[in-house]
């Protein structure tokens, strides 16, 4: 990589996520009760006014008015171990995804003649890391966050008892915060403290969603949802601090110091398809497959507008992910609903090309959940999910002028996450 855009391309990367959930940044743990199926049958069951979020078209199946609202919080083990191959010094990275809380609103509303409306506040799209200031990987990243909040208004249509249609317009406002450390002694020999480098800005960005939903018999849906991709564009000076005169004089020379960096990324387009099928008045199957375009959200751009004005795409290597999912529902009585599932995501990334800002690997993720109904208006559900991603091994290098590049190399070893939710649903 051209060494003018690398301190603009270490954050950009940042922005590249591919969580450690759902094959990338993209959540199917939003404070509802999917998280307790794994998202089998997401885009077709239609249970409540959270379908906003997986198939806008499953509010025509909800009568009257509807409000759920539910929180979550995420927790993690992701710790790096190195090995000799490693060249920093530095001490361990400490785990770097503690606890992340979250929370999600929905309300639906049938108006007549098969319309409904319903609108959406969900926190589908993130990655909060945190290691240790001082550790090994400080040079590619000591802190980092990239937040992203959906408003949705959607409106959709019953055409018969087998057919719904529905649209949404999605706004997504974008937060990005990363601090990395700044090497002010390259050459080992003055014994210099390191500099910072943060880069910090927020951005609205906007899509569309549309889904269908296609019952051939009471009691079995199929559903097809779609969400656009969106543009989101970062654009923010490079904040250094602590830097020294050799290095400040090298960042000028490359015209980073004065710069005002932009990054363009763009959440992924996804399509899902899903089946929910009632065996009888206990038991109902659920499966859900789904793509994500997380090989266009690779290609992130980046413009430094300076007095030597340069633009590059940074190209990741990520390709496009595949989700796998079933799951059931028991009913073992009229005011209980028990939920299992199991879900498979591939990775976005090749070992070769796995990063220490991002770290992704194909998951497994199993869920439960229990669901009470308190009366005919209000039910309660609490939900968890494992999601498990073992070993990812990343080797990355940082170049140096007049000495060997900066090298971290070892892996993320038994890494996991865990979601709990709890969420209330009324009905009027």
């Amino acid at each position: 990589m051209n060494p003018r855009l690398y301190a603009a391309a270490s954050t950009a990367l940042l922005v590249l996520p591919g969580q450690l959930l759902a094959g990338g940044l993209m959540l199917y743990e939003i404070g509802t009760d999917n998280v307790g199926l794994a998202n089998a049958g997401a885009a077709a069951r239609a249970q409540g006014p959270a379908t906003l979020a997986s198939n806008v078209a499953g509010m025509a199946w909800l009568p009257g008015t509807q409000i759920s609202a539910g929180a979550q919080v995420l927790h993690g083990h992701l710790e790096f171990d190195r090995d000799e191959s490693t060249n920093v010094a530095g001490s361990g990275s400490g785990n770097a995804l503690e606890w992340l809380p979250g929370g999600s609103l929905f309300v639906t509303r049938e108006i007549g003649d098969g319309w409904s409306v319903g609108f959406a506040s969900y926190g589908d799209f993130g990655l909060d890391l945190d290691y240790e200031n001082d550790w090994s990987g400080r040079y590619f990243l000591q802190n980092g966050e990239l937040g992203g909040l959906s408003l949705l208004p959607a409106l959709a249509y019953r055409l018969n008892e087998q057919w719904a249609f529905g649209v949404g317009l999605r706004a997504v406002y974008a937060t990005l915060d990363s601090e990395l450390a700044v090497n002010n002694d390259p050459l080992g020999i003055l014994q210099r403290e390191d500099g910072q480098l943060n880069y910090k800005d927020h951005d609205w960005g906007y899509g569309a969603n549309l889904g269908a939903i296609y019952s051939p018999t009471p009691g079995t849906r199929y559903g097809l949802s779609y969400t656009s991709e969106v543009d989101i564009t970062f654009e923010d000076g490079l904040d250094l601090q602590g830097v020294g005169p050799a290095k400040a004089q090298l960042l000028r020379n490359r015209g980073l110091l004065d710069a005002n960096t932009r990054i363009d990324m763009y959440v992924p387009q996804t399509l899902t398809l899903s089946l929910y099928h009632q065996l009888n008045e206990r038991w109902a199957l659920l499966a859900s497959a789904n793509w994500q375009d997380w090989s266009r959200f690779g290609e992130v751009g980046v413009d430094l507008d300076s007095s030597n004005p340069r633009s590059a795409t940074l190209d990741a290597n990520y390709r496009d992910t595949w989700h796998l999912s079933v799951g059931t529902q028991f009913r073992f009585d009229p005011r209980w609903m028990w939920s299992v599932g199991v879900g498979y995501d591939s990775s976005p990334v090749d070992d070769d090309d796995r990063t220490l800002t991002v770290p992704m690997a194909e998951s497994w993720r199993l869920g439960t959940g229990m669901t009470y109904a308190l009366n005919a208006q209000t039910e309660m559900n609490l939900s968890y999910e494992l999601v498990w991603l073992g070993d990812m091994p990343v080797s990355q290098e940082k170049p140096l002028p007049l000495n060997a590049p900066q090298r971290v190399s070892g892996e993320f070893d038994n890494a996991w996450i865990q979601a709990l939710a709890a969420s209330a649903t009324w009905r009027f």
